[in-house]
């Protein structure tokens, strides 16, 4: 199965609007790691994940098959990022303590990329996964929001977009002292950031790539007049899952 990107030709983009994770995720993650020598951010787009964890480990590998998003990515003197599948790196067996995937292993051969975890972590080592689904706000604009996503870009998500709306349950994690937790992150944006923040999925890359024209323009008018300027606070939910090796 051949790695799938679609995130290479909106990397400026995607550095701008795509959300970050609270120190809620990192500390209940960071909770089952004892030994902080390597961590390894998987499809590390540009890099939010690594540098977090940068703080928190003496050396941090950091791969993505998006050479685009890698020249983005946040630059710290002990992470060091590599252009690399998931399912077949350069690292040496039996090599890290942390092994991290957000908001990315729909786009895996995921027994491929279990195989390459079992190799490249050492024993004990500790496997996180996670992923947000579609943001909602109040009563009002959430009916908008879900038409939007189901409806007007549905027909231009990839297949593997199903596995986010499963919330993972049919991607196999074959891992020992399974725990799973769900967060709600908070964010306090304008219509406009929102926006620009649809602009970043794939789906919207892909009806603009085909029409020519941008579908997040038809949803900033039917938010004329009910968002209004202040800030609102959207929510995600966020499924997070971590094993050991």
């Amino acid at each position: 199965m051949p790695s799938i990107d679609r995130f290479s030709g909106h990397a400026d983009l995607y550095r701008q609007y795509r959300i970050d994770y609270p120190a809620e995720v990192y500390d209940y993650l960071l909770s089952f790691a004892g030994d902080r020598q390597r961590a390894w951010d998987c499809a590390t787009g540009n890099g939010q994940v690594a540098g977090v964890l940068a703080d928190y480990f003496s050396e941090v590998e950091a791969t993505d098959i998006s050479e685009a998003q890698l020249s983005k990515a946040v630059q710290r003197p002990n992470i060091r990022y590599q252009v690399s599948p998931a399912e077949q790196t350069p690292f040496p067996d039996q090599h890290f303590d942390l092994i991290t995937v957000a908001q990315a292993l729909h786009w895996f051969d995921v027994e491929a990329f279990n195989r390459e975890v079992r190799r490249v972590a050492r024993p004990g080592a500790i496997i996180a996964e996670w992923m947000y689904g579609v943001s909602f706000v109040d009563d009002t604009l959430d009916p908008l929001i879900q038409d939007f996503y189901r409806n007007r870009v549905g027909p231009y998500w990839d297949p593997h977009r199903r596995h986010i709306d499963e919330k993972y349950v049919n991607l196999s994690f074959p891992f020992a002292d399974v725990q799973q937790r769900q967060f709600i992150i908070h964010r306090y944006w304008t219509a406009d950031r929102f926006l620009n923040y649809l602009r970043t999925w794939s789906a919207v890359q892909n009806y603009i790539r085909q029409h020519e024209t941008d579908p997040v323009e038809y949803l900033a008018e039917a938010f004329a007049g009910i968002w209004g300027e202040e800030e609102k606070d959207v929510k995600f939910p966020v499924m997070l899952r971590v094993g050991r090796v």
